[in-house]
């Protein structure tokens, strides 16, 4: 009897100190369970493209919402800043990747590791689901180096911390109407900027008696109705041997050291090809200011050539359902290493956010390749992902964009980088109408964008 009364002891003293040794834990779990949520802004993509990562998270954390909202881009930025401001923000939110430093201070930066509660399943005398925690090591710059595409960490890393991360990254294509490139005996688009692309316009463009034109071969040499301008400048640019930007400072104007023998400044020959597309003296004349945007000149049929990301193909396929078009990648200087233009989202966390572990955990969960599928299905967009690419490349719609993300460079726009492409648009204004004087247009143009880096 009295064995037994020990024996009973003993089973009561470890349940009380079992008890007691986990109570500490307890707390933390409980803590770490608690209901959350996360407000998550975006644009363009509506909540369906999410709706299976976020399933498959909250299977994982059950305690945390995610609370999708969708802006239009004209309103998405000054809602974005006035919520920050004013604390109702959101915990997650997307950036381009051309405001990454604009938003520096807005920003909490990835952790190196992350603690979070996770629904274990435990099995014993019957299975029973209980929450545990984990600390987890958050992606590292070698890993974003190795993961993703290289223009993703020239944008995303500042300062040696990462800022975001990208669902995809999309590039600059030619996009071409077959009908009338067969019309004019032309077999297949350019690959080059060269001398076959010039005849191609030539042959493409068609004017009234009044020297109006009615059909353009190329929308290239303006600004003001030139969907991406910018970007098709500065790919020239790259593609031609210039640097835009180095130690903060605007050079796009300069002659490289390496060309400083020979006394011809890149950027310049740049701006004088792309110019006389709108030049009427010039035999490759095909723009001019008078004409439609030129995104509605193509969808109307009255435009040979453009230049688009993937994100256009189907505004096109919408508004001219029967057109005849095709695209291909961006015509590139022959003999020259090959430089294309991205155009891309990364996601991020608010610095005000009260739940900065879990957002981020969502973000590195929602990039990874399984939940990136996903979303890329539903989206019809380029992967940011190296793994992805060969993937991808058997969609014939994708293939062009998700061809050149392995060459796809940006450039830092500064802390106001509407501004910097409002002063590359005016440089271009200026410059279509004083060909004489294209070098000083040019370091002027220079000198605008330089204002807008402060």
């Amino acid at each position: 009897m009295n064995k037994k009364l020990v024996v009973l002891f003993l089973l009561f003293i470890f349940i009380i100190t079992s008890g007691f040794g986990c109570k500490t834990a307890s707390k933390e779990v409980k803590k770490a369970t608690e209901p959350i949520t996360l407000e998550y802004w975006r644009v363009f993509d509506d909540s369906d493209a999410f709706s299976e990562i976020i399933a498959k998270y909250k299977s994982l954390h059950p305690n945390i919402t995610i609370n999708y909202r969708k802006y239009r881009i004209e309103e998405y930025e000054s809602e974005l800043i006035n919520a920050l401001a004013e604390d109702r923000g959101p915990d997650i939110f997307s950036i381009h990747n051309t405001w990454v430093k604009k938003y520096e201070n807005k920003i909490t930066p990835l952790p190196e590791q992350i603690t979070m509660a996770y629904q274990v399943e435990k099995t014993g005398i019957q299975k029973e689901t209980v929450s545990e925690m984990r600390t987890s090591k958050s992606l590292t710059i070698n890993d974003l180096q190795r993961l993703f595409v290289d223009v993703v960490a020239n944008d995303a890393i500042v300062n040696g911390k990462i800022l975001g991360l990208p669902l995809s990254v999309d590039t600059l294509a030619l996009f071409y109407n077959k009908d009338l490139f067969n019309s004019a005996g032309i077999a297949n688009p350019p690959m080059y900027w060269d001398q076959v692309f010039q005849q191609n316009v030539k042959k493409l463009t068609k004017q009234n008696t009044k020297r109006e034109i009615t059909q353009s071969g190329v929308a290239l040499g303006g600004s003001k109705n030139i969907s991406r301008f910018s970007d098709i400048l500065i790919a020239l640019m790259m593609q031609n041997g210039s640097t835009i930007i180095e130690n903060n400072q605007v050079v796009f104007n300069k002659i490289p050291e390496r060309l400083a023998n020979s006394g011809y400044n890149p950027g310049l020959g740049a701006l004088v090809f792309f110019t006389d597309f709108s030049n009427p003296i010039k035999e490759v004349y095909s723009w001019n200011e008078t004409l439609p945007n030129s995104l509605d000149m193509f969808i109307s049929g009255n435009l040979a050539m453009t230049f688009g990301y993937s994100y256009d193909l189907p505004t096109i396929k919408a508004r001219a359902p029967k057109m005849n078009f095709s695209v291909v990648k961006l015509p590139q200087i022959s003999g020259n290493p090959e430089i294309n233009i991205a155009n891309y989202w990364l996601e991020t966390v608010s610095k005000k956010s009260k739940y900065q572990n879990e957002a981020w955990d969502f973000i590195q969960f929602a990039i990874k390749e399984e939940q990136a599928k996903s979303y890329l299905a539903k989206t019809k967009k380029p992967t940011a992902l190296r793994s992805l690419i060969e993937f991808q490349k058997s969609d014939a719609n994708l293939e062009p964009f998700v061809s050149q993300v392995l060459t796809a460079k940006s450039w830092y726009h500064g802390a106001n980088p509407a501004g910097a492409e409002t002063a590359i648009g005016d440089m271009i204004t200026n410059a279509a109408q004083n060909y004489e004087q294209l070098q000083e247009v040019l370091e002027f143009g220079a000198n605008q964008v330089q204002q807008t880096l402060q």
